[in-house]
């Protein structure tokens, strides 16, 4: 690993996302979402509580459909413009492209949570939240996001349609989100619980949340490190894979 070639790709990708309005657009959207959710949805003045449960709470659906998008062109626009070749040509090194177009897109990820900055600071002006919880929230919040787009990372690796793989993401993405869901737990109803467990355990929600309620596990931490560690090797493998066709 380069530290030097993958600054060198994450500079590249980072200015890819900005060449176009499309960058600008996704921001402004999400923000609008996450304070409609939080305020609205999530009953925040209802409740009468100085906290940001209700905004972390529809994170995990907001990350669904907005991570796909902005890891869906990855790679299946590499592809699709024939730019692949050359990049997987240059003196590089695949991990080192794969690691930088990741962190590119996971930097971008961080500052739309960033950005929502204002949310914490009404709350914090509106009450006295605990602030360890929120700090705790946004470390999850970031982590999940980076689960969700290195999984987006391989699905656009493996397709040069860009809607192919935002729906590829989405949908893996999806079976992890709900993996210890009640509901997708009493499907498994003959299954022993060992293996309940372990589908448990692979939940971004349940993962998730034990992290927003301010209970910062190495586990879990751990969980989302391996998940993104995964998802990013698989992306090598199929880069290989294809190259070699």
């Amino acid at each position: 690993m380069s530290l030097e070639m993958i600054n060198i790709v994450m500079r590249r990708q980072l200015y890819s996302y900005f060449a176009t309005p499309v960058a600008y657009v996704f921001i402004v959207m999400f923000l609008v979402l996450a304070g409609v959710f939080s305020f609205y949805l999530g009953n925040f003045f209802e409740k009468g509580q100085a906290d940001l449960s209700a905004f972390f709470n529809f994170h995990p659906w907001l990350y669904l459909f907005f991570m796909p998008a902005i890891a869906m062109g990855l790679w299946s626009s590499e592809r699709q413009l024939g730019t692949i070749e050359l990049l997987m040509t240059l003196p590089i090194g695949h991990g080192n492209v794969v690691l930088g177009k990741f962190l590119a897109a996971w930097l971008f990820a961080a500052l739309a949570l960033l950005l929502t900055f204002p949310i914490w600071i009404t709350v914090s002006y509106l009450g006295d939240p605990d602030h360890g919880v929120i700090v705790a929230g946004y470390v999850g919040s970031w982590l999940m996001a980076g689960g969700f787009l290195a999984i987006g990372s391989c699905m656009s690796a493996c397709t040069k349609n860009q809607i192919v793989a935002f729906l590829l993401t989405v949908v893996v993405s999806f079976i992890f989100m709900v993996s210890g869901v009640p509901m997708v737990l009493e499907a498994f109803f003959w299954a022993p619980q060992w293996l309940l467990d372990f589908i448990v355990g692979l939940s971004f929600l349940i993962r998730f949340d034990a992290i927003a309620r301010g209970v910062l596990d190495v586990r879990d931490v751990l969980y989302f490190c391996m998940q993104i560690a995964l998802w990013l090797y698989l992306t090598g493998l199929m880069l290989k894979r294809n190259q070699a066709q």
